[in-house]
C-alpha cells in the first residue's frame, strides 16, 4: 500500500503534447502518436533523430532555441496525424487550394508546406499577440514614464494579463475541453510514472495534473524573463545611443525598440529553456517557487481526463520506454 501515490522517485526526460483525441509523447530516442477512434487505440512509432552530444546544436543557450523550434514542427505534425486519424465525421473537406498545392507539389512536399506554414503562422500570432501588442500597448505611457525600467514593467504586465486572457477564452471554447482533458492525461500519466507506480488507470487517476515542465509554463517563464532581459539590454541601448531619448514617444522610437526586443527573443528563449531543465532537473524549495505561478496556469490548460484518455496515455507512454532502464532519465 502506497503511503503518498503522488510521491516523486525520479525525473523523466519523456514529454508529450495533447491531440485531437489523443496524445504525442516524445521518449529518449522514439516519437509516438496515440489516438482514440471507433475500432479502439491506434498506435505511431517512428525513431527520433537525436545530435551527438558533441554537436554544436547541443551546446546550452545554443540547444534552447533549436529544441525549441524542433518541438513546434514535431508538434505541428503530430496535430496534423491526429487530425487524419479523427473519425470522419470531424474532418473537414480540402480546399480547392490545398488541392492544388498538392497536386503541384507533391504528398510530401505538401505536407512540408504545410507545417511550414502552420508553425511560421502560430509563431507569427505569438509574436504579434504577446510581443507588437504590449509593445503598442506600453508605448502609450511613453510620454509620461522615463524609467525605461519601468516602462518595460509596464508591457511585461500587459504581456501577462494578455496571455492570462487568452488561455481563458481558449479554455472556455467546447471543442478544446477535450484536448486540455488529454493534456491532463498525459501529465497525470507521467506523474505516474516518475512516482515509480505500475502504469495502470486507478494510478494514474490519483496523480496531480500538474506539471513544472509543461509548455504552459515555459511560456510563462518566457514571458516573465523577457521583462527582465528586455529592461536591461534596452536601458544599454539607450545609454549607447542618446539620441533615441529624444525620440521617445514617437512612432519610429516604438518600431525601433520593438525591433530590437525581436532580436532578443531567441535569448530569451534559449535562457527559458535552461532553467525548465534546471527545474525540471531539481525539486527544491527555488524550484518549486520558479514552477508555482506557471503550474497555476496549467488550471486553465488542463482538464481531469476520462478513463479512456488515461488509457490513451499510458498507451503513449509505454510506446517510448526506452529498453534499457534508466535510459529516460533527466
Amino acid at each position: 500500500m502506497f503511503n503518498n501515490p503522488c510521491q516523486e522517485k525520479f525525473k523523466t526526460m519523456i514529454g508529450g503534447q495533447a491531440l485531437i483525441e489523443g496524445i504525442m509523447m516524445r521518449g529518449p530516442k522514439l516519437d509516438a502518436i496515440v489516438t482514440r477512434n471507433q475500432e479502439g487505440l491506434h498506435i505511431e512509432t517512428k525513431p527520433r533523430k537525436v545530435r551527438p552530444g558533441k554537436s554544436v546544436l547541443s551546446w546550452p543557450f545554443i540547444r534552447g532555441v533549436v529544441n525549441f523550434l524542433d518541438s513546434q514542427v514535431a508538434g505541428v505534425k503530430a496535430l496534423m496525424r491526429s487530425a487524419d486519424l479523427s473519425p470522419e465525421e470531424t474532418q473537414e473537406q480540402p480546399s480547392k487550394l490545398d488541392m492544388w498545392l498538392e497536386k503541384k507539389l507533391g504528398d510530401k512536399k505538401f505536407q512540408n508546406y504545410l507545417v511550414g506554414t502552420a508553425v511560421a503562422f502560430g509563431m507569427g500570432m505569438s509574436v504579434l499577440l504577446f510581443f507588437l501588442l504590449p509593445n503598442i500597448i506600453g508605448s502609450f505611457f511613453d510620454r509620461w514614464v522615463s524609467s525605461n525600467v519601468l516602462r518595460n514593467l509596464i508591457e511585461g504586465l500587459v504581456r501577462i494579463a494578455i496571455f492570462l486572457g487568452y488561455l481563458l477564452a481558449v479554455s472556455r471554447m467546447g471543442e478544446m475541453k477535450r484536448v486540455f482533458s488529454y493534456h491532463g492525461a498525459e501529465h497525470k500519466t507521467i506523474r505516474c510514472y516518475e512516482a515509480g507506480l505500475p502504469l495502470t488507470v486507478e494510478n494514474v487517476r490519483v496523480q496531480t495534473r500538474k506539471h513544472p515542465r509543461c509548455g504552459t509554463s515555459f511560456l510563462f517563464v518566457v514571458l516573465v524573463l523577457s521583462i527582465l532581459v528586455f529592461s536591461v539590454a534596452s536601458s544599454l541601448l539607450l545609454a549607447l545611443v542618446p539620441a533615441l531619448e529624444t525620440m521617445r514617444g514617437s512612432l519610429l522610437y516604438s518600431l525601433i525598440m520593438f525591433g530590437f526586443k525581436l532580436l532578443l527573443l531567441p535569448l530569451v528563449v534559449s535562457v527559458s529553456y535552461e532553467i525548465n531543465r534546471l527545474v525540471g532537473r531539481y525539486d527544491n524549495w527555488l524550484t518549486r517557487l520558479i514552477t508555482a505561478p506557471g503550474q497555476w496556469f496549467q488550471n486553465f490548460t488542463t482538464y481531469e481526463p476520462d478513463d479512456g484518455m488515461i488509457e490513451v496515455g499510458i498507451a503513449a507512454l509505454q510506446a517510448v520506454l526506452p529498453e534499457k532502464e534508466g535510459e529516460d532519465r533527466w
